[in-house]
């Protein structure tokens, strides 16, 4: 289960730090709220391929980290052995 996303200097955003709680299903919003940005954050931190132009426009780098909890997933805790 996805508990923290990370993310410093992707596209918009400066920094963010969101915690999924159980239970967390569904991502909402108006239109422009960010989604995408999300999705595309996730995606890249599980290996997904970017285009290079990811770095929010004055810095160097973005920083994008992902934290899972896998007591719950038995075919997860076999692969990290």
């Amino acid at each position: 289960m996805l508990q923290v996303l990370s993310i410093r200097d992707f596209i918009i955003v400066d920094s963010l730090d969101l915690e999924f709680e159980n239970g967390f299903t569904t991502l909402t919003g108006e239109t422009g709220a960010g989604k995408s940005i999300l999705i595309d954050a996730l995606s890249l931190a599980l290996g997904a391929r970017n285009d290079g132009l990811i770095a929010r426009a004055g810095t160097d780098k973005a920083d994008i980290s992902a934290t899972f909890s896998i007591d719950q997933n038995v075919a997860a805790k076999k692969l990290v052995k």
